[in-house]
């Protein structure tokens, strides 16, 4: 309490200050009556534009009192001897009060004019924090929390027509009521509740209500929370339009994806079973074959019924893998040990490169299923060696990273885009320049991510076009 009287009474002194310090001067220059008033004028209207209207009357009784007293006749008495000086005494005061009134509104308008900027700055401030969300529910779960935070409200509540949560500025705060917002999103047009307090405004789309907003505390006024509720509404619709727009596309992309999919599994299975019918329908209709001709589609029919047998064991694998129904045995085991055994199996899709082999003699052994993390590596020297051009090197390097071991794979392919990249190690992806040219099911490197992450570690690509590929396999050291 005495803290909220202290600058009342210090401006009461201050005007009191003031007319005493007019008295002082103007006693001691001997000026005239009217000198005296038109300053005695001048403080009013000083006080009244930056103190207010009650402490400009109060300095207006005080300097014609004072004029009165100091320097109308007979002076040191409040009795006034010519009637002109009456009409004088009259004068000025009727044009200090008027000086007040008028200072106090040229006070109260720039005040208003002041609010009304900051008030701009904040809906400034509030519409790019709008932007910053494309997720219709991230945005609405933000929004309440925005308000309250740019125009200084105590709770802030936004219900969006079609959904039935109500998001709020604090989840534990229920001082706004679900009720209000429905009937006032129904309805389209503002409430208030005088007593708590709480402002309700529709969201507004033209004259579409999409929703409502509602604000406990706070100094909005009606036009800039109506504002708040427009550009809530355009952000909403914005984002749902985003949303929709996302989800069209990638609805688009999985379709591609899936006709992609369905493409390269039909041709690697139809690919085999066309060369075993091939074969078997000339065994069938020719007898008179010779024996080199005969042992030619034999083994052709041998070797691409292995080959259908390796994309169906992949398939399984991998459905395996995903349902977690592969026991791992992890041992202890030297990285050198799998590298050379993955190599000595993947003798024939490298041939045609020479591999370089780096593994320091010091690396610590690490426990991993031997058989699996063979078969990862199998996995990424069989692509290194199907899409890099004959002749180029293929290297094979290990080195210890904290508490890991990296096995990485370099070759001189064409390289994988950033879109790509993303998107290499799904089931049955493939490159979209190499999907034709290579043969494959796009299950390899799915194989030996779900290996490496059954162990505890990841997979890793970098990449250039033009320059190759580095895929690693990091293992963490137990």
């Amino acid at each position: 309490m005495q803290r909220a009287l202290q600058p009342i009474i210090l401006r009461f002194l201050g005007s009191l200050a003031v007319v005493a310090a007019i008295v002082a001067t103007f006693r001691h220059l001997h000026v005239n009556a009217t000198t005296v008033a038109l300053s005695f004028l001048l403080a009013v209207l000083l006080i009244s534009a930056n103190w207010g209207l009650t402490y400009a009357v109060y300095t207006a009784i005080l300097a014609a009192a004072a004029l009165d007293y100091y320097f109308l006749p007979p002076i040191y008495t409040f009795a006034i001897a010519d009637p002109q000086n009456w009409v004088a005494l009259v004068t000025f005061l009727a044009t200090a009060f008027v000086a007040c009134h008028l200072g106090d509104r040229v006070r109260r308008e720039a005040a208003h004019a002041i609010r009304r900027r900051h008030e701009v700055e904040r809906l400034y401030s509030f519409s790019q924090q709008l932007l910053a969300s494309d997720n219709i529910v991230g945005l609405l779960n933000t929004l309440p929390q925005h308000v309250c935070r740019t125009f200084g409200c105590s709770a802030a509540a936004i219900l969006v027509t079609g959904r039935t949560d109500i998001y709020r500025s604090d989840p534990n705060t229920r001082q706004i009521e679900a009720d209000q917002l429905r009937a006032v999103a129904a309805r389209g047009e503002p409430m208030v509740d005088s007593k708590n307090h709480i402002r309700y405004m529709p969201l507004r789309m033209g004259l579409r209500s999409v929703g409502a907003i509602g604000v406990a505390g706070g100094e909005l006024s009606g036009p800039t929370l109506e504002a708040v509720g427009s550009l809530v509404a355009v952000a909403v619709e914005r984002a749902g339009a985003v949303e929709n727009l996302g989800r069209s596309e990638a609805a688009r992309e999985a379709e591609k994806l899936r006709s992609a999919i369905l493409d390269s599994v039909t041709h690697e299975f139809r690919t085999p079973l066309t060369s075993i019918k091939a074969s078997a329908s000339s065994l069938l209709s020719d007898g008179r074959l010779e024996p080199a001709q005969r042992q030619e589609l034999l083994t052709v029919i041998n070797e691409e019924s292995d080959r259908l047998n390796e994309l169906v064991e992949e398939a399984a694998q991998m459905a395996r893998l995903e349902a977690s129904q592969i026991e791992l045995h992890l041992e202890p085991h030297p990285i050198r040990e799998a590298i050379e055994r993955a190599i000595e199996e993947s003798q024939r899709p490298l041939a045609g490169h020479s591999v370089e082999v780096v593994v320091p003699a010091d690396l610590p052994q690490v426990r991993f299923d031997l058989d699996r993390i063979k078969e990862a590596l199998n996995q990424l020297l069989e692509n290194a060696g199907k899409y890099s051009p004959a002749g180029t090197p293929i290297r094979v390097t290990a080195e210890k990273k904290d508490a890991s071991i990296v096995i990485s794979v370099a070759d001189r392919g064409p390289g994988i885009d950033d879109f790509e990249q993303a998107l290499i190690f799904d089931k049955f992806y493939r490159g979209r320049e190499q999907r034709y040219r290579v043969q494959g099911t796009g299950m390899g490197l799915a194989i030996s991510k779900a290996i490496i992450e059954a162990h505890g570690g990841k997979i890793a690509l970098t990449s250039q076009l033009g320059q190759g590929s580095v895929f690693s396999l990091i293992l963490p050291i137990r």
